[in-house]
């Protein structure tokens, strides 16, 4: 997610030779849960992640960026950093892979490396990426490409460089995040994100170009397979899980996918679009053992630092597991692996307002029961990290059931998770998700509190995410309006790993 966080007046007005992201150790990060995952270096954050699964390594390249945009006159001087597990437990972290290193990469007219992917071929590792160049026409974006030789670790530039420019039909400043995949008949393929210079409708003009190749070398283009979008479609992915082919892109920073029984189309438009998760910008998948599937997206930070203040480009790294079903459809759900250790905490004692008839609490099941109102029930001295499951069985129909996280005595100065079953929607405080389904139903929550992060998955198959950093209240309070319901099975749980 570029296109809606980058200044190009700051560049034009700022005469800088690219500065390279500093201070950068690998040394000194955490290596288990990796969940929520940035350098430990103050003013240093993760960008666009790009996963890749190869021999039994799962790697994560990610943007290196400073600042937020500041390395080079608010744009970055982002280079590709890299993150390495066998079991996605434990981690390993190496210094820059595909770094600013050429001479005409560190000149004034070049602002930043961009996203791109990997693929592994005849024991090599190549890596395909955008840069983002100025010259006396402006800015334009082209299409670069390293090899690495040392199991994807530590890349060399190749030549020539940049090998393939914006066709013209493009308009160069939108022609950027290389996709490659080989297919069965082992020619390679590039999707890269660009915008028409005259769309067939005004305002549809994003697609994306396809190039192929036989030898990474020589490439042509050919048949885009998808065009039409509102703005440039960032970020592509693609890949065929089991009889699906899926094509995922992001807009804003929101990830969308489609989905085909054919390799490029037509594509099916699903309804429920999981990895929509307002906090979570540009997923990126890659396959893993036994069939699995791994999303990874990166989290802005909020300017500011202030709950209802905007993105900003750079945060956090987030991962999800896919969950696909038998009509193609996508899911996501924590990735356990991702999460550190915990352990159960003890059951603070239920707190029911005295006098009231519409809320109780008999082994280990809460009823509330409001038809006219609101129904609560309330927890006390709760650490401000924390993990919450539980089973809400909804008796009737219902307006809104959730909980009051960070709260104090009333509810007060705390975040209000809500699930809305006439709406399909849940929320989490000042940002929520679309069509999620079966809210009428049993219904599994699972929430998490970690730092700036409330994070809740609903069912093993809709996940939100949000990013609040001020308030920290000890009280969490359980709440129902019109309607009724049982919650149960409440576990909390805390967190084992202090260096997470």
């Amino acid at each position: 997610m570029k296109t809606k966080l980058l200044f190009i007046s700051l560049l034009f007005s700022i005469g800088v030779f690219a500065q390279v992201v500093k201070d950068y150790d690998p040394a000194i990060q955490r290596v288990t849960g990796i969940q929520y995952f940035k350098p430990v270096e103050s003013h240093l954050f993760t960008g666009d992640c790009m996963p890749y699964y190869y021999k039994g390594t799962f790697y994560i390249y990610w943007l290196l960026d400073e600042g937020h945009h500041a390395g080079l006159g608010g744009l970055g001087g982002h280079q590709w950093a890299l993150s390495t597990s066998e079991d996605l437990v434990t981690w390993e972290h190496y210094p820059v892979a595909v770094g600013i290193d050429e001479d005409w990469e560190k000149s004034i007219k070049l602002t930043l490396i961009c996203t791109g992917l990997v693929i592994a071929d005849k024991g090599k590792f190549y890596a395909f990426y955008s840069t983002r160049v100025k010259d006396d026409k402006g800015v334009h974006e082209q299409l670069s490409y390293a090899m690495s030789e040392d199991g994807g670790k530590s890349f060399v530039k190749q030549h020539p460089n940049p090998f393939y420019y914006a066709p013209n039909e493009c308009i160069s400043r939108e022609f950027r995040d290389p996709k490659v995949f080989k297919d069965k008949e082992d020619v390679y393929h590039l999707f890269i994100s660009g915008y028409k210079k005259e769309p067939e409708l005004d305002g549809f003009g994003g697609y994306l170009v396809h190039l192929v190749s036989k030898d990474l070398k020589d490439w042509k283009e050919i048949e885009s397979p998808l065009t039409g979008q509102v703005a440039t479609p960032e970020c592509s992915d693609y890949f065929k899980w089991n009889d699906w082919y899926y094509l995922l892109y992001s807009i804003g920073g929101d990830t969308y996918y489609v989905k085909s029984r054919k390799p490029y189309g037509p594509w099916e438009y699903p309804t429920t679009q999981a990895f929509v998760e307002s906090w979570a910008s540009v997923y990126k998948t890659a396959e893993y053992k036994d069939n699995r599937r791994i999303a990874v997206a990166y989290m802005p930070c909020r300017s500011n630092n202030k709950d209802f203040d905007g993105p900003i480009w750079g945060g956090n790294m987030l991962l999800r597991e896919v969950v696909q079903e038998p009509d193609g459809t996508l899911y996501t759900k924590f990735l356990t692996e991702s999460l550190p250790a915990m352990s159960p905490l003890q059951m603070p004692k239920i707190e029911i307002p005295a006098g009231s008839k519409n809320v109780s609490y008999s082994k280990g099941k809460l009823t509330l029961n409001s038809p006219n109102g609101v129904s609560m029930a309330s927890l006390s001295d709760l650490p401000v990290n924390y993990r919450i499951t539980m089973e809400i069985e909804p008796l009737s129909n219902y307006d809104e059931i959730g909980l009051f996280v960070r709260a104090a005595d009333k509810g007060d100065r705390g975040y209000k998770v809500e699930l809305n079953a006439n709406k399909e929607s849940a929320f989490i405080y000042n940002t929520g998700i679309n069509t999620v389904k079966d809210l009428r139903k049993t219904i599994i929550l699972d929430v998490i509190l970690k730092d700036e992060f409330i994070d809740m998955n609903i069912n093993g198959k809709r996940s939100i995410i949000n990013r609040l950093p001020e308030k920290k209240g000890q009280k969490l309070f359980f709440f129902l309006k019109n309607g009724s319901a049982v919650v149960k099975g409440i576990k909390i749980y805390k967190w084992d790993n202090a260096r997470w």
